[in-house]
């Protein structure tokens, strides 16, 4: 067949695990009936990733890397990937070996069978700690709240997508990227596969909790307005309760009591106080989205590679 396809990995500090993924991948693309590069994103990886990559490229034609100038990101690194594969159909996964690359055969069965998202679902192994599925649950449930764009409890950056969905993302120029959301929202025949999450091979997991927190607020904003809904019930919620404490005041001074004092004002003005500014942190963050979009900068900067993108055209070095 003269179809190819591309995998595209970001890599951030995974030099323990890049020769075994790279081992278990080829063993795999070898079986399949299509041509193949696999590109290796190294996002400003301070270990030896990037010479381990080089190494590998040497022995091994169909193995590329690009090197970003520093760390932007995840979804900046799979982005690169994604700009600068050339393959009919487009696998992303990680560099640590959670997503097993055993499971790309099924990836390939349901493309040929017309879909042209195959994407997963994540089921963790027992052992995994009840802090991370908990926390992996309440994440989702977050998104799906308050974002209009629905994501199934699981689903990873680990999928295959086909050239012409390839073309229409490579086609969008968006600060602050929510992939996974991205996908979702292009619509196209889709299709999930469940599977078991494996440990990782070697090193700590990049997605801290904080991480986790930023990249759910950055998927709730990129797709919904409905934080900024919120703000407006929140507001008009509380404007309605002071408006009905005004009978209560008028009733107090008409029977001669005293109005309570400076306490119940200075708590009355601390609570509002905190609501305004949680109402203008969240306007505020649409704005810094927006500003940080009319600069137009690249999302990410590749520093050396052995690809050459010429007008959108790949050539291999």
């Amino acid at each position: 067949m003269n179809k190819k396809i591309s995998i595209v990995i970001p890599s951030f500090n995974e030099a323990g695990n890049i020769a075994e993924l790279v081992q278990r991948l080829t063993a795999v693309l070898k079986t399949v009936p299509y041509r193949y590069e696999v590109i290796f994103i190294d996002d400003g990886s301070s270990d030896n990733t990037l010479e381990i990559l080089k190494s590998l490229n040497s022995k091994d034609d169909n193995l590329y890397y690009l090197e970003l100038s520093r760390n932007f990101g995840h979804q900046n690194a799979l982005k690169a990937g994604y700009d600068y594969a050339d393959g009919d159909a487009i696998i992303s996964m990680d560099g640590d070996l959670q997503h097993p690359p055993e499971l790309i055969t099924q990836f390939l069965e349901k493309w040929e069978e017309g879909y042209d998202v195959v994407y997963t679902t994540r089921e963790y192994q027992d052992e995994v700690s009840y802090f991370k599925t908990k926390s992996s649950e309440i994440y989702y449930n977050m998104i799906n709240s308050l974002s209009d764009t629905k994501l199934e409890k699981g689903t990873a950056d680990f999928r295959l997508i086909d050239r012409k969905v390839a073309n229409v993302l490579v086609s969008l120029d968006e600060n602050g990227l929510f992939i996974r959301g991205l996908i979702k929202w292009l619509g196209f025949k889709q299709y999930a596969i469940n599977y078991q999450a494996d440990a990782r091979f070697s090193g700590r997991s990049k997605y801290t909790l904080k991480r986790m927190i930023r990249f759910a607020v950055e998927g709730v904003t990129a797709f919904s307005v409905r934080p900024l809904n919120i703000a407006i019930g929140i507001g008009a919620f509380f404007s309605l309760m002071s408006l009905c404490y005004i009978p209560y005041i008028a009733w107090t001074l008409m029977y001669g009591h005293e109005v309570p004092g400076w306490a119940s004002v200075l708590a009355s003005v601390v609570f509002f106080g905190g609501v305004q500014l949680m109402v203008l942190g969240i306007i505020g963050l649409y704005l810094g989205k927006m500003f940080m979009q009319a600069k137009n900068r690249p999302n990410y900067i590749v520093r050396s590679t052995n690809l050459v993108k010429v007008n959108n055209d790949i050539a291999k070095l």
